[in-house]
């Protein structure tokens, strides 16, 4: 299971050094910046599971950092935790009401920290924690690496899963198959587009059962999106 990827954008060296440090410790794969502008950047390079976000920040503040985020399609659904010194309700509110999935005041503690980031993690993404998906009548387990539809086991390809995994992590999103190629391949791949159609071919082929309808839907100059049947 790949590790789960980390945006963290803290403008306090030695607290965004503890941060990070305790984060790559936990498993997981960091990229920090103190910059409201450049956390955008990274962002759209390459989509994080989880924003630690300071409100107080060089450059485009957090918040609006955070309002962003929310407004992009590859970044909407990318759950986030503001970390900030305003205590004042009507900070907290004015955060959450913006798009922030939780907040957290300083000083705080790592360990509690991480607590809340799993949390987030295992509400919104469960395979990051390794827990099985269930989207409809199929499930998959990350761990076992294993796929189940109406209580039979599925044979399905690697690509395949991994295929299968991004979709059922966002049911009823419609990716694009430039962005397919990033989620599964990884950016910078130099896969062509029309290999994408060839695994959803395949990945369809894996998955039918008789009398089941098929759950990867194509629209038309969109791309793909898996269904709840």
């Amino acid at each position: 299971m790949s590790a789960p990827k980390l945006l963290l954008v803290e403008d306090d060296t030695a607290l965004a050094e503890l941060v990070e440090y305790r984060f790559r410790g936990e498993g997981y794969d960091v990229r920090s910046t103190d910059d409201g502008d450049e956390a955008l950047l990274l962002a759209a390079e390459d989509t994080p599971d989880l924003v630690l976000l300071d409100w107080m920040i060089g450059g485009t503040s957090g918040i609006e950092v955070c309002r962003r985020l929310r407004r992009n399609k590859a970044t909407a659904h990318v759950p986030i935790i503001m970390l900030t010194a305003r205590s004042d309700e009507d900070d907290r509110v004015r955060g959450l009401e913006t798009g922030a999935d939780d907040y957290v005041t300083k000083p705080f503690s790592p360990r509690e920290l991480i607590a809340r980031v799993g949390a987030v993690l295992r509400r919104v993404r469960p395979a990051l924690a390794g827990e099985t998906i269930t989207v409809g009548d199929m499930s998959l387990d990350p761990t076992a690496h294993r796929v189940t539809r109406r209580g039979q086991t599925i044979k399905i390809g690697p690509t395949e899963f991994r295929l299968l995994k991004h979709f059922m992590e966002h049911p009823g999103r419609v990716f694009s198959r430039g962005q397919l190629l990033d989620a599964v391949w990884g950016s910078g791949s130099d896969i062509e587009l029309r290999t994408v159609d060839v695994h959803i071919r395949r990945l369809r082929q894996a998955i039918a059962l008789p009398g089941a309808a098929d759950p990867v839907r194509t629209v038309r100059s969109a791309g793909y999106a898996l269904e709840g049947v």
